[in-house]
């Protein structure tokens, strides 16, 4: 008795150690990705002395706002803010409704060309941004479409990848449900909002929200497409405040942790959705 007692001790002494370690790992590689963010934030809060005094302070002496104040007046900030928020929302909202439908068209239903579409949908994919960026501006500036909001979203309106993944989603979705709704008299638009939509809630969330930092983080097009200061985006004010004067990494530090912000905001707002998703697929499994 006493021999088995003491095997289980040793075991789950060993298990205790082990789940130890783990944790130990994920704090010091959460460490490692958060650094820069938490460096970032400590210099948007330093005077320009501060910064480059040595030896280094890690912390603010005492939280220096005109940082904020001047970068924010510098390039309109609150303008590119707008700006990339609506561009972020319209390009999110396009791609998760053309994604469902599309995605609901190949699970559900047979049609002629459906393997040469979905192949040719695949295969958007596999072709690098560099190639298509020229003919879409050539294109956009030939409609008449640079510096608005038309030509700034309409290359990111559909997505490949988000057609793709609801794709695979509903697949995972037994198909007696389908079988069920046709019996009791559920046309397919009301079996996709009635039944498909609200048991892909989490995994429509965590789509939402990669369309959304996708385009927020977009740079090189807003950089080619828009030249009209008021049209600029967040990611664009950036440049401009690193282009500015003598380059004062307070201000820069400042104008990012802006731009980060609604980012983490959106994050937060989504929390719930991406453990609910990861709870859904455990039980899946």
């Amino acid at each position: 008795m006493m021999q088995h007692i003491q095997i289980q001790t040793e075991f789950f002494q060993k298990k205790n150690m082990k789940t130890l370690l783990w944790h130990c790992l994920f704090i010091i590689t959460s460490l490692i990705v958060i650094l820069p963010i938490l460096i970032g934030l400590t210099i948007s809060f330093q005077p320009h002395d501060q910064i480059f005094s040595y030896p280094p302070s890690l912390f603010p002496k005492q939280f220096y706002l005109e940082n904020y104040q001047q970068a924010w007046q510098l390039v309109n900030m609150g303008q590119l803010l707008i700006n990339s928020l609506v561009a972020s929302i319209i390009v999110m909202a396009c791609k998760l409704c053309l994604g469902v439908t599309s995605g609901y068209a190949f699970s559900y239903f047979e049609f002629k060309g459906k393997k040469f579409l979905f192949f040719a949908v695949l295969f958007t994919l596999m072709m690098p941004v560099e190639v298509m960026v020229v003919p879409l501006f050539e294109l956009i500036s030939q409609l008449g479409w640079a510096n608005t909001y038309t030509g700034l979203v309409t290359p990111f309106l559909a997505s490949a990848t988000t057609t793709f993944l609801i794709m695979q989603h509903f697949r995972t979705i037994p198909k007696e449900l389908k079988e069920a709704a046709d019996m009791d008299g559920c046309g397919p638009i009301h079996f996709l909002i009635r039944i498909l939509l609200p048991l892909s809630g989490p995994t429509l969330a965590g789509l939402a929200m990669v369309d959304f930092l996708v385009m927020w983080n977009t740079y090189l097009w807003p950089l080619m497409i828009i030249n009209d200061t008021q049209m600029k985006t967040v990611q664009l004010g950036i440049k401009m405040l690193f282009d500015s004067g003598n380059r004062e990494w307070g201000l820069i530090m400042a104008g990012t942790m802006m731009m980060v912000l609604p980012t983490l905001v959106l994050f937060m707002l989504f929390q719930r959705f991406f453990v609910k998703n990861i709870a859904t697929q455990g039980l899946k499994g």
